[in-house]
C-alpha cells in the first residue's frame, strides 16, 4: 500500500469503531422505547433501503454473476446475526463484568484463529501489545463493578458472539478477492434485515401497529438513523474495507477502540463518573492498538486492489 492507501485503510478502521463506541448511547435509548427485536429489525430494514438506493442511484454496483453468493449469505449469518443473538442473550444471562471480558477477548481468538487457518502469524509485539489492549478492556469492566450472576445460558450465548465474530472476521479476510467491502456489506445487512423482521413481526403478532409503533418517538427515529447509516452502513462497510488490507490481527484490535469510545460518551454526555485509573486502562487500550500496528510484519493483501479502491471510490 502507498502512503494514501494506507490512510485510507487505517481511517476506515478508526471510523468504524469510534462509530460502534457511540451505539452503545443510541442502542440504550431506543432499548426503552422497543424490544431489541424491533430495533434491530427498524435498524437493518433502514440500512438495507439506504444500501439498495446507492444501487439504484449508480453510486455503487452489485456484481454476483457466478459468484458463490452462499459465501456471503454465510458471513450475514455470522455478523450480525449469530453475534447479535449471542451478545443480547449473553448479555441477559451473565454480569458485565464477564460479558464485557468474554467480548474483550474476541480480537485474541481472531488473531489466534488467523494463525491457525489463514496463516497470518502475528509477531511477537503484536501478541503483547494485543494481550495490553485487550488488558485495558478487562480494566474498564473490572471498574464497572456490576459482576451480577453468571448462569449456563449466558456462558454459552457469550461464546457463541465470540465465535460468530470470529468466523465473520475469518470469513470476510479469505474472501475479499471475491466480493468487494459493498458486496459483502450489502449481503450482510440484507441477510440482518430478513432475520430480525421475521423475530420482530413474531414478537409483535404481525401487528403492524405494534410494529410502527416506537416511531412515534422522535428521539427513537434520530437513534434508528444513526445506528442504520453510521453503525450499519459506514461501519460495515468500513470495517469490510479495512480487512481487505489488513491482517485480522491488525483489524480486529480497533474493536478495542470502541470500548474506550464508549467510555468517552458516557463521561461527556451521560455524565457517568471517571476515575484515574480508567484513563489509565483507556490508555492502555490505545497504546497497545498503536502497538500491533507498528510491529506488524509486512503484509500482502489476498483482495484486489483495483477492485476494492473502485468500490470505496463509488462510496465516497
Amino acid at each position: 500500500m502507498d502512503g494514501k492507501q494506507k490512510f485510507k485503510v487505517f481511517a476506515a478502521a478508526v471510523i468504524c469503531h469510534v462509530f460502534w463506541g457511540f451505539s452503545f448511547m443510541a442502542s440504550g435509548y431506543a432499548l426503552q422505547r422497543a424490544h431489541v427485536f424491533l430495533l434491530l429489525s427498524h435498524r437493518f430494514l433502514t440500512a438495507f433501503a439506504v444500501m439498495s438506493l446507492l444501487v439504484l442511484a449508480g453510486f455503487a454496483k452489485l456484481r454476483l454473476k457466478k459468484k458463490r453468493v452462499w459465501l456471503l449469505v454465510l458471513l450475514g449469518a455470522l455478523e450480525p446475526v449469530v453475534y447479535f443473538f449471542g451478545e443480547q442473550y449473553g448479555i441477559l444471562h451473565s454480569g458485565t463484568v464477564f460479558s464485557g471480558v468474554m467480548i474483550a477477548m474476541i480480537p485474541v481468538f481472531c488473531m489466534a484463529a488467523a494463525a491457525l487457518i489463514l496463516r497470518e502469524r502475528p509477531t511477537a509485539g503484536q501478541v503483547i501489545f494485543g494481550v495490553l489492549s485487550v488488558g485495558g478492556v478487562i480494566g474498564l469492566g473490572l471498574l464497572g463493578g456490576r459482576s451480577g450472576a453468571v448462569d449456563a445460558t449466558g456462558v454459552f450465548a457469550l461464546v457463541v458472539a465470540v465465535a460468530g465474530a470470529t468466523g465473520y472476521t475469518l470469513l470476510s479476510r479469505s474472501i475479499s478477492n471475491e466480493f468487494t467491502p459493498f458486496e459483502r456489506t450489502y449481503m450482510m445487512i440484507a441477510v440482518g434485515a430478513a432475520v430480525f423482521t421475521v423475530c420482530a413481526l413474531i414478537k409483535t403478532g404481525f401487528s403492524p401497529a405494534e410494529y410502527l409503533r416506537p416511531f412515534g418517538d422522535a428521539k427513537y427515529l434520530i437513534c434508528v438513523l444513526f445506528l442504520s447509516v453510521c453503525c450499519s452502513v459506514i461501519c460495515y462497510f468500513a470495517s469490510s474495507y479495512a480487512i481487505t488490507y489488513m491482517s485480522v490481527a491488525r483489524e480486529t484490535v480497533f474493536s478495542n477502540l470502541t470500548t474506550a469510545v464508549s467510555v468517552f460518551a458516557g463521561v461527556v454526555f451521560m455524565h457517568e463518573p471517571f476515575s484515574v485509573m480508567g484513563l489509565v486502562f483507556c490508555i492502555l487500550i490505545l497504546v497497545g492498538i498503536y502497538g500491533v500496528q507498528r510491529t506488524a510484519p509486512v503484509e500482502h493483501s489476498p483482495a484486489s486492489g483495483a477492485q476494492a479502491a473502485d468500490d470505496a471510490s463509488r462510496c465516497n
